[in-house]
């Protein structure tokens, strides 16, 4: 067990002075602790007030506030009376064990002349200071044991009496009431926080202008960062139930080491197949199945929720703390499943509004497919009978040569128009997002290699890219992983994807041996079309043994 985290006060005497009065008293530092301890100053300010206000009240030389943690024992330490150097001579903080641990399993006041003659005593550590006569104090939040007040050694070498402990009880009691309050305003604040977050997320998620810069899943970890305070937010992508993790975005501690890599094993969360809105806290094992090794050992539990569900594709909100952080409550649990329904409720209204803007555009194809057909082609086809019939009415090589001409002609376009009819109504709009495009891609091409890909998004991806433009991506983006599987004998690529306000750029980088510039590779040649078949650019840097570059720019519009 990892030992109780403790703050020093170093002065019992820092606190506010008395109410009323300065002339010592029981009484008088009674109502000074209550002073202390009232004011609204958060719960860590209020545990300090109520170990100095205790050590005060009954002239204690050492003092401590020990919180009992979920698992019974001391989670943190709060002292008042030793410097830093008699902390650093203590080493380890108690747990609670021996003495303390009695009060613990027996919380009821406990006062002792001789601390070290007690059949539970367990002794002290080297470079611990004397303490003889002891007083402890269970303080209590409404019928929990929030901890313990522990103090020792009253000034002048006397024992702790009976009014001391009457005195610490009440000051106790007070203490368990501002600690509730305190808990009460700090859940309170966390979910407005939550709410404020999730209401601010929501409207950016549905702004749908050109000039919104970040993706969905980016302002999602934006706000949920912003809601949970917590050290580490990730939006995880999982393609099928027992592959592999994508994180999409991380944000926060070692967020640049997880951000556009594969992570974690997608079984792991197989049962996480709940619904929306459910949450589930990872420890232990669990933590470790979705977090890298070393991230996880950061880490002391994580808050897992499902955001989107198409198919056996899923993402999942996944919200880390550390092992200093506070331990996910209850609150923090329901409020961000609260906050996991809002922003799934966002995508999915998202989500329909870019079905009908898409149905609305193949609505017009299929009209006008139509209309081409059942008008413009059959007057057409009509208008070249009839010049036709003009042959036997027209005598001489160059008028019926001149018909023919015509003829041919109209023949031509009649043709070009079918084309261009059966290209509209073969047209089909693909129900997956760009960003689940590209990663399935990578997974089908790079199946089975060892080659190492970092995929980053940026950007309104799957609103702002026209389908002819992301079907290009899609080609040029395949032909240069074969190229980096099958010639760079390339062991990392990466690829970067993010819509600018008029275009959406690509590159991709490999560490593979490169090439020769100057050489002739059919692959490029065809990347180059692509991108200028649609007015866009491209450019490839590469040298022997320096690896390749592609970076490649298309027009949104």
């Amino acid at each position: 067990m990892s030992p109780a985290p403790t703050t020093q006060v170093t002065d019992p005497d820092d606190g506010p002075p008395p109410i009323g009065s300065t002339v010592p008293g029981g009484v008088d530092h009674l109502l000074a602790g209550f002073a202390a301890i009232a004011e609204n100053q958060g719960l860590q300010t209020v545990l300090e007030r109520v170990v100095a206000a205790a050590c005060r009240l009954v002239d204690a030389r050492f003092a401590a506030l020990g919180v009992i943690g979920a698992d019974g024992a001391l989670s943190h330490f709060i002292t008042v009376g030793l410097d830093q150097d008699q902390i650093a001579r203590i080493g380890a903080l108690p747990v609670g064990h021996g003495v303390l641990g009695l009060l613990i399993s027996q919380p009821k006041p406990l006062r002792l002349e001789d601390l070290r003659e007690h059949p539970a005593a367990s002794g002290f550590p080297p470079g611990h200071p004397q303490m003889t006569s002891f007083l402890g104090v269970p303080i209590r939040v409404r019928d929990t044991v929030f901890g313990n007040l522990y103090l020792t050694e009253k000034t002048g070498g006397g024992d702790f009496s009976q009014s001391d402990e009457d005195l610490t009880v009440v000051l106790a009691a007070a203490a368990g009431v501002a600690i509730e309050n305190m808990r009460l305003y700090e859940a309170e604040t966390r979910r407005s926080r939550w709410l404020e977050c999730g209401q601010d997320a929501v409207r950016a998620l549905l702004n749908t202008s050109p000039e919104r810069s970040l993706s969905d899943v980016e302002l999602v970890a934006e706000h949920a960062k912003a809601a949970s305070g917590s050290a580490l937010v990730l939006v995880l992508t999982r393609l099928e139930p027992d592959e592999s993790l994508y994180c999409e975005v991380a944000l926060g501690l070692d967020g640049d080491d997880l951000h556009g890599r594969l992570v974690g094993n997608g079984s792991a969360l197989r049962t996480m197949m709940l619904p929306f809105g459910d949450t589930a806290v990872l420890n232990g094992d669990e933590l470790r199945n979705v977090l890298p090794t070393h991230e996880a050992n950061v880490f002391e539990a994580a808050l897992c929720t499902r955001i989107t569900d198409r198919g056996a594709h899923a993402r999942f909100l996944v919200i880390a703390r550390t092992r200093d952080d506070p331990p996910f409550s209850p609150v923090d649990q329901r409020m961000a499943a609260a906050f996991a329904s809002q922003i799934s409720t966002a995508l999915e209204l998202t989500q329909m509004q870019i079905q009908r803007e898409q149905d609305a555009v193949f609505g017009d194809r299929d009209r006008i497919a139509r209309d081409l057909h059942d008008l413009v082609i059959q007057r057409m086809f009509a208008a070249g009978l009839s010049i036709q019939s003009l042959r036997k009415h027209v005598v001489g090589d160059e008028p019926l040569a001149r018909i023919a001409s015509v003829t041919t002609e109209l023949d031509a376009t009649i043709g070009e128009l079918r084309d261009t009819i059966y290209s509209l109504q073969s047209a089909t709009h693909s129900e997956a997002a760009l960003s689940s495009r590209i990663l399935a891609l990578v997974r089908q091409v790079l199946d089975g290699s060892d080659l190492e890909p970092v995929i980053h998004f940026s950007g309104p991806l799957d609103t702002a890219v026209r389908e002819a433009t992301a079907s290009q991506v899609e080609a040029i983006l395949r032909e240069a992983l074969s190229n980096a599987l099958q010639h760079a004998l390339a062991t990392t690529v990466m690829v970067s994807l993010s819509v600018g306000k008029q275009c959406v750029n690509l590159r991709i980088v490999d560490n593979g041996q490169g090439f020769e510039q100057n050489g002739r590779r059919s692959g490029l040649r065809n990347m180059q079309q692509r991108a200028q078949e649609l007015g866009g650019e491209i450019t490839i840097e590469s040298s022997p043994g320096k690896g390749t570059a592609i970076d490649v720019s298309l027009p949104l519009a």
